[in-house]
This record gives C-alpha cells, sequence and structure tokens, in this order.
C-alpha cells in the first residue's frame, strides 16, 4: 500500500469515498476499557443493557405459522422436529399431529444419482421451471457427515444459488449423520411439514447412490435416478440396486458434443431395463436424455412424472404405496426405539465395557457377549427411564 503521509490502515482495495460498485468497506472501531478488578471490557461513557432473551415459540405458533406459509415458523418447526433432547419430543409430536390432517397433498419425487452426476444442478434448473410455471416447491438436500468429525457442510442450498432466491421454493439441507439409505433421519417428518406448508413438488436429494442408498424409495412417490455418459464400469455395482427401484432413468448433460454420447447411452439403459422388473406395478420405466445446463428435456420431464401419478392413481398403486410407507416408517421408528431404549439402560451400560473388553481379548465369542447383554437388559426399567428424560 503507497504512503500517504497519514495514518490510515485501511486495505489498498477499499475506496476512500463510498462507491456502489464495491461490496466492502472499513467500519471504525470503539475505544473500550477493562475493568482492573473484573478484567472484563467496557466502553466509557456508555451505559451497558442487557437485552432481554427471545421467547422461544410456542407449538401453537409453529402450527398457526406453517398452515399460513410462514417460511421462518416452516424453518423452526424442521429444526424442533430434528432435535433429538427429549424435552423437545412431546412438542415436536403435538405439531406433527396438528398438521397431518393438512399433509399428503404434493407429489413427493427421489432423485438419487453417481456423484457429479448434476443433481444439484438438475434439481435447481428443475425447480425453477416449476416455481415459473406456478407451482409451489420444496427442495430437502441431504449432505453427507463426515465419519471422523460428525459434522457437515450443508453447501447444497449455496449451490442453488437462483433457487434459493425464488419466494416459491423453500431449500432445506439436512445431515445425514451416519443414517444409511441416503437420507436424512427425519426426512419423512420434514415432508409432512413441507406439505402442511403447502407445497406442490418436493424434490429429496439423496446424498449418493449404492446398493443400499434405496431408502428414499419408501418415501417419495416417484423416484429418478440421474446418470451419466461413459460411465462404463463404475456403473456395474449399482445397476441391481438402484435401477430396480427407478421409475425414470436421466441421461444427464446431454448437450454440445457429449449429445451422440448420451443417446449411445440412452440406448444402454433402455436395453437393461427390459431385463429388470418394473419399479412400479403397470408403469413402465425408460431412459430420458436431460440437460440441466440447457434446460432441454426437463419440461417433458416433468410430463412423464404428471402421466406417472396419473396411471398409479387411477390403478390404485399410488393409494396402497403411500400406506405400505407409513407402515415401513412405524417399523423403523420402532425399531430406533427399541435401539435408543438399549443403550440407555443403565444395567448393560454398566455391563459394556467389561464385556466389549472380553470379546476383544478373545474370551468370549461376540454372539455369547450379545445374549449376555440382552439378558441383562430390562425394557420396563429402561422405558421407565427413558420416559424420565422426556419430563
Amino acid at each position: 500500500m503507497p504512503e500517504t503521509g497519514e495514518k490510515d490502515i485501511s486495505p489498498s482495495w477499499v475506496p476512500k469515498e463510498a462507491n456502489p460498485e464495491f461490496a466492502c468497506s472499513v467500519m471504525g472501531g470503539i475505544d473500550s476499557a477493562v475493568n482492573a478488578v473484573s478484567e472484563a471490557k467496557y466502553v466509557p461513557g456508555v451505559s451497558s443493557r442487557k437485552f432481554p432473551k427471545k421467547k422461544k415459540t410456542s407449538p401453537e405458533q409453529l402450527i398457526e405459522g406453517v398452515i399460513k406459509g410462514d417460511r421462518m415458523l416452516l424453518s423452526q418447526a424442521i429444526t424442533l422436529i430434528e432435535s433429538n433432547a427429549p424435552k423437545d419430543f412431546d412438542k415436536a409430536q403435538r405439531v406433527l399431529q396438528a398438521l397431518l390432517p393438512y399433509t399428503g397433498k404434493a407429489l413427493r419425487i427421489g432423485i438419487s444419482g453417481v456423484p457429479g452426476a448434476g443433481k444439484s444442478t438438475t434439481i435447481e434448473a428443475f425447480g425453477m421451471m416449476l416455481c415459473q410455471m406456478g407451482y409451489k416447491v420444496a427442495v430437502l438436500a441431504v449432505d453427507p457427515t463426515s465419519s471422523i468429525t460428525g459434522g457437515s457442510i450443508l453447501g447444497d442450498k449455496t449451490r442453488m444459488q437462483m433457487l434459493s432466491r425464488e419466494p416459491n421454493c423453500f431449500i432445506r439441507p439436512s445431515p445425514a449423520k451416519g443414517t444409511l439409505g441416503g437420507v436424512a433421519r427425519k426426512s419423512r417428518e420434514t415432508m409432512l411439514l413441507c406439505e402442511a406448508y403447502g407445497c406442490d413438488v418436493i424434490l429429496v436429494e439423496t446424498v449418493g447412490v449404492g446398493q443400499s442408498e434405496i431408502t428414499v424409495r419408501s418415501m417419495v412417490d416417484f423416484f429418478m435416478l440421474i446418470v451419466l455418459t461413459g460411465a462404463g464400469d463404475e456403473l456395474q455395482g449399482i445397476k441391481k440396486g438402484i435401477m430396480e427401484v427407478a421409475d425414470a432413468i436421466v441421461v444427464n448433460k446431454a448437450d454440445g458434443d457429449n449429445y451422440a454420447k448420451a443417446v449411445v447411452t440412452q440406448g444402454e439403459y433402455e436395453r437393461m431395463i427390459e431385463f429388470i422388473r418394473p419399479a412400479t406395478e403397470g408403469w413402465k420405466t425408460h431412459a430420458y436424455l436431460a440437460s440441466a445446463y440447457t434446460k432441454k428435456g426437463l419440461p417433458e420431464l416433468w410430463e412423464v412424472m404428471r402421466a406417472f401419478e396419473r396411471v398409479t392413481k387411477e390403478s390404485g398403486v399410488f393409494k396402497r404405496r403411500r400406506q405400505a410407507q407409513v407402515l415401513s416408517w412405524v417399523h423403523s421408528m420402532i425399531d430406533e426405539h427399541l435401539h435408543n431404549l438399549f443403550n440407555e439402560d443403565p444395567m448393560v451400560k454398566g455391563r459394556m465395557p467389561a464385556v466389549m473388553e472380553a470379546v476383544v481379548n478373545g474370551v468370549v465369542s461376540p454372539s455369547q457377549a450379545v445374549t449376555e447383554l440382552i439378558r441383562a437388559f430390562d425394557i420396563n426399567r429402561a422405558a421407565e427411564k427413558h420416559l424420565q428424560g422426556y419430563k
């Protein structure tokens, strides 16, 4: 920075005078002092006052706000639903129960694909198209969680810059938190809240793809698999697992010099589909070409989804699938609840270290260790202990 002859500590990239072309500026600091006794900082001549704590939103306010279409209250309701704190469980259930009559009207679409297939870009282009057509859209983007740090970047919303500014779209990134299946643990509850909010279409983007990453199939009405051209043998391991549950296979990035390859890939997938049982009764899965960059093929995809909805509703498959999904949800919640009861039982927690050490040292077999821990488990005691946490 050149010398100006005066004390100037501003960075060289900040204009001296206000300029709308620059998005940065420097604010002067506040001269403060330190109390010699408490060592606390204070500003001389300025009386410090404490701001009152913000009151927590009641379940009734959340319910009313979601029904009226308040975006901020919808976000707070989802945060309450996702909370693992025992004190929030009853409130979350009250909110869900009250909003249940307002759910079930949206078309739920699951989107998965290999990393780099363009899932987020396709969702943004597809969501923008639906919003421009007058639909209210919700995007539930599940972000992978680090197995080492336990953190998630939650960057999908940042990547959807245009869609995140669309007033008719609500985007909620959530961490996977180690949940198998490519979706977050509370994705089902979040979908219900978005439906009560008034969304017509819900797009669920999964973490990744693989033979176990198909849990989203048990949550959505229409499942779309996004693939790339020239992937070759990289797709061999996922074909049997995920292609069996796909209602549509989309060959993305079918534009420019890649278009010819996309056409060849589309034909290859059409031949593969002939040997796979249809994912939905009465519906024939096909491969389609699309480009999130040029928007080509997206209107045709929407027509395919509307045709799928019409055909399955007329045949009753749509309703039966929704009913089966609710029952599957109940069973998964029972498994999760029993798992939590087992791990929270004081007797099991007390015996666990010694049993684990015996298994590691080869004194006890894993199956014998499980039997011993199950015998130490008392479900009534664990349930009583568990319920105390909700009071």
